[in-house]
C-alpha cells in the first residue's frame, strides 16, 4: 500500500537504514523527532514508521521500514535518538516488536500479573513471551530503596514510583505506569470514524480540546476539507482557554506543595473562572464535545460573547493582582529555585517539549510552526528560560497565561462571519492517506496521527502525548535532589498518566 500526505514525504527505507537515515535528517536545523510507531500493512506484515518534524516548513517526514515476513526485531533508533526510547517500548508492547540494541529493553503498558506474557493488542500474529519487568537497580554502600504507589494517598491517577536513595536524596527514579491502559488505539480502528472524536478527545480529559483539535486537523486532512476562519477562531478560544485555566491551575497547586498557603487559596478560584469562560463557549467547563471535524458544535452569540469579555476583564485584573504575590515573593523563589533542575542539553536530547522544555531552553512552541486553529498565523513569541527547574517552569506558565490574557481579547473581540461548521458526516475518507494532526495543548506537542487503508477505513491510530515526552524529564529531573522535593518537581511538570496509558 502507498501511502500519500500533503504535509509530510513518506520514504521507505530498510530497517537497518532507519536509524542512519533519522540521524542524517535531523542533523539539520529546525528538525524534530516527532514519533515512532508501527501498524499492519495490507499485506498483513509490520511496518516501523517514524515521524520527522521540520519546524522551519511545519511539515517532515515520515519514514517507514517494512519488516520481513515474520520478522519481530529491528534496530533500535534510541542509541541514535534517545527521545525514541519510550516509543520503542510502547511497539514492544503493542506489536510484539523488539527494538534490538536498546539501552533499557522493557514493557512500558502492560503489566504481566494482568496482561499474558505473549499479549500484544495490535500485533497480526502470536509473539515470543515479553521478559519480565525489572526496575533498575542501584546498588552501593548506604543505598534504600522507597516505592510509592500506584495508589496514592492524594486523588491522583495511579502511578508507581521507586526511588534509590542515599540517604534522603534520590539516586535513581525508575517510573512505572501502565495502570490504565485503555486500549484506545485499538478502539479508535473499530468504531466508525463519525464516532472518534468522542474517544479521541477522551485521551487525556484535561486536555479535552487539545486532543479534539488534534483528531479534527488529522480527519480534515484525510477528508481534504477546510474550516471556515469562524471556526478557526472559536476552535483557538477554546484551546487557550483549556491552557489559560490549566496554568492557574497549577500554579496554586505548585503553592499547595510548598505550603504557601495564600497562593494556594487564591488561584483555584481563577482556575473556576476560566474554566466557566469554557462554559460560556462550549456548553461545559472542561469543552467536551465541542471540537468535531470539519468546524466546532456549538455557534457562539453576541450575548455569551459579551460575558466572555467582561469575565475574561475581571480574570485578567485578579490575576494581576495575585501572580506578583507568587513571583516576588522571596520565600517562593528561594524554595523554587535550583530544584529539579534539567539541563539544556538533557531536554533536547529527550525530546521534551511544552513549558516543561521550554523552562531548559528548547525553543519549540507547535503554534509557531504547524497549522492548527489561528496557528501558526496568530503564533505568539514562545516563552523561554533556561534555568531548567522548577521556578522556570512556573515561570513559564505566568508567561503562558499573560499570552493566552492577550490572544483570547483579540480573537473574541472579532470574530469572523460565516459558519461555524461544514457537515462532513456523509464524507468517506480517502484511501491510503496518512492525516496528522500536531498541536501545542497546554503541556505541550500532541500528535494523533491516523493512517487510512484501501478502503478508507481507519487501520491505524496512533496518539503522541506530551506527557509521553517528559516523563523521562521528570526521572532526570529529580536525582540529586531530596526526596522532599519529589511533589514540588512532579507538580512543575505536571504529566499526564492516562495520555501515556492509552
Amino acid at each position: 500500500m502507498k501511502l500519500v500526505s500533503d504535509k509530510f514525504e513518506i520514504i521507505v527505507e530498510k530497517p537497518a537504514m532507519l536509524a542512519i537515515a533519522a540521524r542524517h535528517w535531523l542533523n539539520q536545523p529546525g528538525r524534530r523527532f516527532g514519533h515512532l510507531t508501527a501498524r499492519v500493512c495490507a499485506e498483513k506484515n509490520l511496518v516501523i514508521e517514524v515521524l520527522l518534524l521540520d519546524t522551519r516548513t511545519g511539515g517532515g517526514v515520515i519514514l517507514t521500514a517494512p519488516l520481513p515476513d515474520g520478522e519481530s526485531e529491528y534496530p533500535a533508533l534510541s542509541p541514535e535518538i534517545p527521545a525514541a526510547h519510550w516509543a520503542e517500548r510502547a511497539v514492544g508492547d503493542f506489536f510484539g516488536l523488539r527494538a534490538c540494541g536498546h539501552l533499557r529493553w522493557k514493557s512500558l503498558i502492560l503489566h504481566h500479573d494482568v496482561w499474558p506474557d505473549d499479549f500484544a493488542p495490535l500485533a497480526p500474529q502470536s509473539i515470543a513471551p515479553r521478559e519480565p519487568y525489572a526496575f533498575l537497580k542501584v546498588s552501593g554502600e548506604g543505598i534504600h530503596e522507597i516505592p510509592v504507589g500506584p495508589i496514592h494517598a492524594g486523588i491522583i491517577e495511579p502511578g508507581h514510583f521507586r526511588f534509590s536513595c542515599v540517604g534522603e536524596i534520590i539516586a535513581n527514579l525508575d517510573i512505572r505506569l501502565g495502570y490504565q491502559h485503555r486500549g484506545i488505539e485499538r478502539r479508535l480502528t473499530e468504531i466508525p470514524w463519525q464516532q472518534t472524536s468522542y474517544l479521541a478527545e477522551a485521551v487525556s480529559s484535561d486536555a479535552a480540546a487539545g486532543n479534539a483539535l488534534a483528531h479534527a486537523v488529522a480527519m480534515e486532512q484525510l477528508m481534504d476539507i477546510s474550516p471556515s476562519p469562524r471556526a478557526q477562531t472559536l476552535r483557538t478560544i477554546a484551546l487557550e482557554i483549556e491552557r489559560l485555566a490549566n496554568h492557574i491551575g497549577d500554579i496554586g497547586a505548585l503553592c499547595g506543595d510548598i505550603g504557601y498557603s495564600a497562593g494556594a487559596a487564591l488561584f483555584p478560584p481563577m482556575r473556576g473562572a476560566a474554566l466557566a469562560l469554557g462554559e460560556l463557549l462550549t456548553g461545559n467547563r472542561r469543552q467536551h464535545y465541542y471540537i468535531r471535524p470539519g468546524g466546532v458544535a456549538r455557534d457562539l452569540n453576541d450575548e455569551r460573547r459579551r460575558d466572555m469579555l467582561q469575565a475574561l476583564s475581571n480574570i485578567k485584573l485578579r490575576l494581576q493582582e495575585i501572580l506578583p504575590l507568587v513571583f516576588t515573593n522571596p520565600a517562593v523563589i528561594e524554595r523554587m529555585e535550583g530544584t529539579g533542575r534539567l539541563a539544556p542539553e538533557l531536554a533536547r536530547d529527550f525530546g521534551l517539549v511544552g513549558p516543561a522544555g521550554r523552562a531548559s531552553k528548547v525553543e519549540y512552541d507547535v503554534r509557531s510552526c504547524y497549522a492548527h486553529g489561528l496557528y501558526p498565523e496568530f503564533a505568539p513569541v514562545p516563552a523561554g528560560r533556561e534555568a531548567g527547574d522548577a521556578l522556570a517552569r512556573a515561570q513559564i506558565r505566568a508567561d503562558e497565561i499573560q499570552s493566552s490574557l492577550s490572544l483570547l481579547s483579540n480573537m473574541l473581540e472579532s470574530i469572523p462571519g460565516g459558519s461555524a461548521m461544514v457537515d462532513c458526516h456523509d464524507r468517506a475518507l480517502e484511501p491510503n492517506r496518512v492525516g496528522i494532526g500536531i498541536v501545542e495543548a497546554w503541556r505541550g506537542e500532541l500528535i494523533h496521527w491516523i493512517t487510512a487503508d484501501d478502503t478508507g477505513a481507519i487501520s491505524r491510530y496512533a496518539v503522541k502525548d506530551p506527557s509521553f515526552n517528559n516523563w523521562t524529564g521528570l526521572a532526570i529531573a529529580v536525582r540529586g535532589n531530596l526526596v522532599a522535593d519529589f511533589p514540588l518537581c512532579n507538580k512543575s511538570f505536571n504529566l499526564s498518566y492516562s495520555g501515556n496509558d492509552l
